[in-house]
């Protein structure tokens, strides 16, 4: 099996999914933690039986260099760098099993081992050229020339004794390095991220290093029946509630608990005021039509627009919808004698919401870092552990109807992410309005089914523009357009300026209140999907 060592990065438990997905066994430890994990007299934990043959470091937030030394750099901010970033044992390194250090990972080892780090002249988030100069075990079946995936602000500068530099970027000198006869590697982007080229190769290769056979695996139906059985095993015949969003995520979530406990589950839509154009009844005829299942719509707009009054902080406002969600479904359970609760919760949600020890919150979701500590329901999140993709490989081995299992993603504190400011009727009804218009627009051309999402965002911001030869004062509506695979990075939709010229008339035209419209051209990261 390997180890992989968590520093607190957005994309550890990646790492984690592109090595199981090769058919090797992963497990996450702490930094803290990592060398008992290594130790023969380890007696709970990791299973006796399966030897470590690797240890990959990953990414982090922290900084393993020092800032004060560089305080009188104007170009650097003395904040961006902080005591205290997470370390591990340098013992580690003379365990003779091979090692791969990606990001901070690089940089910790490199600076462990003698060499240096220094922040870099500017930050660095986005795509870059890889070319290779040396051969490697590593690099093996990958071409120079690739593009890869950086998130990062320090790099290193020095590399230590007995190691090479394997390859370099326009900006990084040793963007891959390695000790060929200690078998350690350190390379400074991410492989993990869909949009670097040859990312599993790379890891793929990793493994081979460490005398493993990888074998590329899929989610079949006998993996959908274990996961089934677990619940079963968990729930027992005691009764549980779901938050329904009419979502793939939730669908898929609420299919296998039914499965599960059949009757024993009531499925709730909360509509919160919150949604789409016409999402609720959307929601009934789907779930009518396709499912024996027991789902009620509750009517609870006023309630979550009294408590978002005055509401503009985007966490504040997380924090508000994810309360009033929780008090609605302990209200519920109540009634209908519920101990569980059910939710379509998936990995990105819980790592945007710093679900690792040493990782950063990015924005608390609703249903993760957005719930109250002490809860009367106990949580079912049967897809923590997945990804977007693979939720939706689930859902179509348990027959989820094309129209949820496509279904853009929505995010489950709704319009209030996409409104910046306080949330009100009135801005509400401007963003359904415009909202609307795009996705018909989308929905006429061959493009949907290329796009992770594309939706309007009310920006808050007022501009002059011109209505009949007179001054106009109106709002600005942004569209975003994304594709991804499984959220965890993503670029931006090149789509055609003729549709985007078509979609802008008609907002400006249609719906009065707005007379500009701008396109975000923004890829994941350095932006999130969402505006807020």
């Amino acid at each position: 099996m390997i180890v992989l060592v968590d520093f607190g990065s957005q994309t550890a438990h990646l790492i984690g999914r592109r090595i199981r997905e090769l058919g090797v066994d992963c497990e996450i430890v702490a930094p803290e933690d990592s060398i008992a994990e290594f130790t023969l007299e380890r007696s709970e934990g990791l299973q006796n039986d399966k030897k470590v043959k690797g240890i990959i470091f990953s990414g982090g937030p922290a900084s393993v260099y020092n800032a004060p030394r560089y305080k009188k750099r104007r170009d650097i901010i003395a904040s961006d760098y902080e005591k205290g970033a997470p370390t591990i044992d340098k013992k580690i390194f003379e365990l003779g099993i091979p090692i791969l250090g990606i990001c901070y990972g690089q940089q910790l080892m490199c600076q462990l081992l003698g060499g240096e780090v220094k922040p870099g002249y500017k930050k660095e988030y986005g795509p870059a050229e890889l070319t290779i100069k040396k051969s490697s075990n590593l690099l093996s079946t990958v071409p120079s020339g690739i593009t890869v995936w950086m998130s990062h602000g320090d790099e290193v500068v020095k590399i230590p004794e007995n190691f090479e530099t394997i390859a370099t970027t326009k900006t990084i000198p040793h963007a891959v390095v390695e000790n060929k006869n200690k078998k350690i590697y350190g390379i400074q982007f991410h492989p993990e991220v869909m949009h670097t080229e040859f990312g599993t190769e790379i890891l793929e290769n990793f493994l081979k290093i460490c005398g493993l056979n990888p074998k590329r695996s899929t989610i079949d139906e006998k993996f959908v029946e274990n996961i089934i059985s677990d619940i079963k095993d968990s729930v027992g015949r005691e009764k549980a509630i779901c938050a329904l969003s009419g979502g793939v995520d939730s669908s898929v979530a609420a299919l296998l608990v039914y499965k599960a406990i059949g009757k024993n589950l009531t499925c709730y839509y909360i509509d919160s005021g919150l949604m789409r154009d016409g999402e609720t009844d959307t929601l009934r005829g789907v779930f009518a039509k396709h499912y024996n299942m027991d789902i009620k719509i509750i009517d609870a707009k006023k309630e979550f627009l009294k408590a978002l009054k005055e509401v503009a902080d985007p966490e504040q406002k997380r924090k508000v919808i994810g309360k009033i969600f929780i008090e609605v479904f302990e209200r519920l359970a109540k009634e209908s004698g519920a101990k569980f609760l059910v939710q379509g919760t998936i990995y990105p949600d819980v790592i945007e919401s710093a679900g690792t020890k040493h990782a950063r919150v990015i924005k608390s979701h609703h249903n993760v870092g957005a719930l109250p500590k002490k809860m009367n329901l106990v949580l079912i999140e049967p897809l923590r552990n997945f990804y977007k993709d693979e939720v939706r490989k689930i859902g179509k081995i348990l027959g989820l109807p094309e129209q949820i299992l496509n279904r853009q993603p929505f995010p489950g504190p709704g319009l209030a992410v996409r409104i910046i400011g306080e949330i009100t009727e009135k801005k509400l009804e401007i963003l359904r309005k415009a909202d609307k218009i795009i996705q018909q627009e989308i929905e006429k051309t061959d493009l949907a089914k290329n796009l992770w999402q594309v939706f309007a965002i009310f920006t808050g911001i007022k501009t002059t523009g011109v209505r009949g030869d007179e001054r106009a004062y109106g709002e600005t509506i942004a569209i975003r357009a994304i594709e991804a695979q499984d959220a965890m990075s993503a670029n931006f939709a090149k789509l055609p300026f003729d549709l985007l010229e078509k979609i802008s008339t008609r907002i400006v035209n249609e719906v009065r209140e707005v007379n500009r419209v701008v396109y975000d051209i923004t890829n994941k990261p350095p932006a999130t999907m969402e505006w807020e």
